[in-house]
């Protein structure tokens, strides 16, 4: 007796390879009917068998293409209609929304292609299938078909359209498919933009085994590419990047290639390999052959394997470097360079030529950074691979837009179970990232149809992302978040939960309730409120922003706030400038922040007194740590009890510091007991909290957590004291996390 049913499919099924697979699937199973793509996931109808229909549903879930995400699968009897044979539909567009698929890396199938002498896709650098290839970047609307792409304007030879419409071929609406007759193509040009003849591969590969310095147009934006290892190229590249300090990525031909020039784990390895394709943070070996300007003296490289069609082909050359400096393409504090026309005006005094393609790019997608910390990814910027993938928040949402912070900035909107985080866009200090973080909002409420019924921003009130929300909410309410809370509430939306939870938020500064600068906080927290259950103990940051910059001034204004004097390499001019702030209370906020108190040992530790960016003396300090080394430091709390809130004292910290520093102990041993104490702290903290309010789930977020010496002490201890704890897996701890958070306490807080 035939039966039929009714199928929605919702998650990341569009772009995926979904609708060929349901055709298979059907076949298969002697089924009739249709499936088609909607604006809230894959449509189908089924009739036959009721055996072939239960196996059918069972394949659904259980064999869906590997970059199909499912969420959610409802299925209704429907009356059978005697259809014979399977179709695929054309898309039907009900005004809803649905998730967009990242950017993925190209598979070993289409690497074949590009490899095989015989293939008419051979050393084509736009091949991909219904597996691989550009996604996000190329969406310009959904439903995600080629008209509502940049692909649009390349009309398919014969032989692509028979691939395209072909429901057994892995191109069946692969909505970026090409070749060489009628897909984009390279174009080697110098940086007065005249074209450089010959084969743009072999050339661009000549020019960066001699060298030279090439602007590269990639998937999501330009990169800037020289050899790792030709110190020369490095140090060139960096005076005109303007980039002094802050390490740069590489990209390694070969996993065999990575393995030579650093240590790599069984689940670095996994993330290297993924579909994502990120940089990874890898320990660097001694004898790497890696220029030492790359990443010195942090002795980690960023690293990740080729990602594209063009990536592969490059290192196929026989003169290719196997190790390649591949940065992001733009001028420090910039975003991303994104077409030709900005990559021309600004990086033609940077590279030496520029590899161009005339596939447009829709929005600019940096890549994504991660690490592998107490054994699990912990993301440090969530962008090509990753974005704009959704995190399930824990309960429905209206339309919204949260605007994220200023530093490392990303936004989200989010309706109903779905938050989505943009790409990273960078600091808002900079004009044009200014307008690029514009863009995003318009592209991100665009693809996702949100039109926001609220707009959510940092409590800090000159936050240029508070401006924007602000001239923004034109007729829509605006809701204001505390940025630590957003912290919090980010780690929490993450991983589903509800209720309160102990918060510890670290991280360098934020904008607290009582007007003081923030930054090492103990929250009791929910979405829709937190109370401050405890803190660091507030001392003058001089120069205010200044500080972040000069770590010796953290250093001087905790020494004299211990009572002691200290010794360092800045002029008496300086000191006495710093002094005078903080007598006067002249631009020296009172701030409880952790990293800062980082930066404030560096310095006293001897490991680096002024900074070429942000966070770069912690990062050293941590590079320094000795492992092995348990010491600790005594850091009190101050027993007020909860209603009054603990404060950790820092001062008899940085007196120990300082007299183990006078009497020679090594700046890595001092480092070793500094994280250890930090770590100590937050389990002791923690404890008495819990004894008050009978929490014992414990968050960690914000930016100090992706010290992943920190964050694997911490946890350690927080097992030993028996919480339940929660770190960030998914979005970055850092400022790039807040924008969910932001989300979350918004929609708990309207839903209220």
């Amino acid at each position: 007796m035939s039966s039929a049913r009714h199928v929605i499919v919702e998650g990341v099924v569009q772009g995926v390879g979904f609708r060929p697979f349901v055709y298979g699937t059907a076949n298969r199973h002697r089924l009739s009917g249709w499936v088609r793509n909607t604006a809230i996931g894959v449509e189908i109808e089924v009739e036959g068998e009721a055996v072939g229909i239960h196996g059918f549903l069972d394949d659904l879930e259980r064999r869906a293409p590997p970059l199909a995400r499912i969420e959610k699968i409802e299925s209704t009897d429907i009356t059978p209609r005697g259809r014979s044979g399977f179709r695929i539909d054309p898309s039907a567009d009900e005004g809803g929304f649905l998730p967009v698929s990242a950017d993925v890396a190209t598979c070993d199938a289409c690497l074949g292609d590009v490899h095989d002498p015989a293939n008419r896709r051979f050393r084509y650098p736009f091949t991909n299938c219904t597996n691989c290839g550009p996604r996000f970047t190329i969406v310009r609307s959904i439903p995600y078909d080629r008209p509502n792409t940049t692909m649009a304007g390349f009309r398919m030879c014969a032989a692509c359209q028979r691939e395209y419409d072909d429901p057994a071929d892995r191109r069946f609406h692969a909505e970026p498919n090409a070749c060489p007759e009628c897909g984009p193509a390279l174009e080697l040009v110098d940086a007065a933009r005249r074209p450089i003849d010959g084969d743009p591969l072999a050339l661009t590969s000549r020019l960066l085994a001699a060298g030279e310095i090439v602007a590269i147009k990639g998937i999501g934006g330009f990169h800037l590419a020289c050899d790792a290892r030709k110190a020369a190229a490095v140090r060139r590249l960096r005076r005109r990047k303007e980039r002094e300090g802050k390490p740069f990525a590489l990209m390694a031909a070969t996993l065999d290639e990575v393995q030579r020039i650093s240590l790599v784990t069984g689940e670095e390895q996994r993330l290297l390999e993924s579909p994502a394709r990120p940089i990874v943070i890898l320990r660097e070996r001694a004898d790497s052959g890696i220029a030492p300007s790359v990443a010195h003296p942090l002795r980690e490289l960023g690293i990740m394997l080729p990602y594209s069609p063009l990536h592969h082909l490059l290192f196929a050359e026989g003169e290719c470097p196997r190790a390649l400096v591949l940065t992001s393409g733009n001028r420090a504090g910039e975003p991303i360079a994104r077409d030709e026309a900005e990559a021309l005006e600004r990086l033609s005094d940077i590279a030496d030529a520029l590899l161009l393609h005339d596939r447009p790019i829709e929005v600019r997608c940096d890549d994504s950074v991660t690490r592998v910390a107490a054994g699990d990814e912990l993301p440090i910027r969530r962008s090509r691979g990753y974005a704009p993938y959704p995190v399930r928040l824990p309960f429905e949402a209206p339309p919204l837009l949260a605007c994220g912070a200023d530093l490392k900035t990303t936004i989200c909107v989010a309706r109903g179970r779905h938050a989505f985080l943009s790409p990273h866009v960078g600091d808002l200090e900079d004009a044009d990232t200014w307008r690029s973080y514009s863009q995003m909002v318009a592209h991100m409420e665009a693809v996702f149809r949100i039109r926001p019924e609220a707009i959510v921003h940092d409590l800090h009130p000159d936050y240029l992302s508070t401006r924007f929300a602000t001239e923004a909410a034109t007729g829509a309410p605006r809701v204001a978040v505390q940025h630590h809370h957003a912290h919090v509430a980010s780690c929490m939306a993450e991983h589903g939960l509800d209720g309160e939870v102990i918060g510890v938020a670290f991280d360098g500064t934020g904008y607290g309730t009582d007007g003081t600068v923030w930054g090492g906080e103990f929250l009791v927290a929910g979405y829709a409120s937190f109370r401050r259950a405890g803190h660091l103990g507030t001392v003058a940051m001089p120069g205010g922003a200044r500080a972040i910059r000069e770590p010796f001034r953290m250093a001087f204004a905790h020494a004299r706030h211990a009572g002691i004097g200290i010794d360092l390499p800045v002029s008496a001019e300086e000191i006495e400038a710093i002094e005078w702030q903080i007598a006067r209370g002249v631009n020296a906020p009172l701030t409880s922040s952790i990293g800062r108190l980082f930066d404030a040992v560096a310095s006293l530790a001897g490991v680096r007194h002024r900074a070429l960016y942000e966070g770069q003396a912690a990062m050293e300090l941590e590079a320094r740590v000795a492992p092995g080394e348990f010491g600790a430091y005594p850091f009190p709390i101050d027993g007020r009890g909860l209603a009054a809130g603990w404060i950790a004292d820092p001062r008899p910290l940085v007196t120990a510091v300082v007299e183990d520093r006078r009497r020679g102990v090594a700046p890595a041993i001092i480092a070793a007991r500094f994280h250890e104490s930090v770590a100590r702290l937050v389990a002791e903290m923690c404890g008495r909290i819990r004894e008050e309010t009978e929490l014992s789930r414990v968050v960690l977020g914000g930016g100090v957590f992706q010290n992943a010496t920190l964050l694997g002490r911490t946890l350690e201890l927080l097992r030993r004291e028996a919480f339940d704890s929660f770190r960030h897996r998914i979005v970055p701890p850092n400022d790039a996390g807040i924008a969910l958070g932001q989300a979350a306490i918004a929609a708990a807080r309207l839903r209220g």
